[in-house]
This record gives structure tokens, sequence and C-alpha cells, in this order.
């Protein structure tokens, strides 16, 4: 049996497949990133988009790919979460002890100037 039933070759395909719903959100966080780090490549990984600089900077997971742990709305993961001071108190701990996420609902629940500045630190993190 294979692990993942759909395999994206690249996130135009991912982002087509998505319901609406849940494509909006994916496309206003991933606006968000890039604003915040212009220099981060984009890349499938387990499926979904990850953000590079010289290591995995952060990534958006949306509900409907059935082999995460987010089942609903759209999260989105720092992967070095743990070494960020989170003065919003937005991010939870992930699966993984390093990494820190956050699931929105809807584009309204965004707060973009709080994200905003952690990926700014997230993306600090990874240039050191």
């Amino acid at each position: 049996m294979k692990f993942q039933p759909v395999q994206f070759r690249d996130t135009e395909e991912l982002f087509a497949w998505l319901p609406d719903k849940e494509k909006v959100i994916t496309l206003a966080i991933r606006d968000i990133i890039l604003n915040v780090i212009p220099h981060a490549k984009e890349k499938l990984a387990y499926n979904v988009p990850f953000y590079y600089g010289r290591s995995r900077i952060c990534f958006i997971w949306p509900g409907s790919v059935p082999w995460g742990t987010t089942k609903e709305g759209v999260a989105i993961g720092l992967c070095k979460g743990y070494l960020i001071e989170d003065p919003f108190e937005l991010m939870e701990k992930g699966n993984r002890k390093e990494v820190t996420m956050k699931t929105f609902y809807s584009v309204r629940d965004i707060p973009v100037k709080e994200l905003r500045f952690l990926l700014s630190e997230a993306a600090r993190i990874d240039k050191s």
C-alpha cells in the first residue's frame, strides 16, 4: 500500500487539488512567507510546500492532505520554532519537538503582523 495516495509534481498541482477554502488560506500564507522571505526556495516535501534557505525554514500543511496531523484548516509550521521567542504565544508545539505550528481556519484569522515577525525570526535563525 502506498503511504501517500496522491503524488504532486509541483506546488501548482497541489494548489489546484485543494478545496477552495483551503486553497485561499494556503495561498494567503504562501504570500506572507514569500513576502517576508523572498529568497526562500519553495519545494514540495511530504507532498506539501516547504520553504528553504540554508535549511528548512517553514512549511504549509493543508488539512485535506491526508497523511499529516492537520485534519482541517491549514497549518503553518516553523521548522526550528523552538529557537524562536514567540511573544504573541501564537505557535504551538508540533509533533516533533523542534517544530512549532499554528492552524488557521480562515484568512481573517491570520494575524499577519505577528506571523511576519515570527517568519522574520525564522529566516534570521536560518542565516546564523
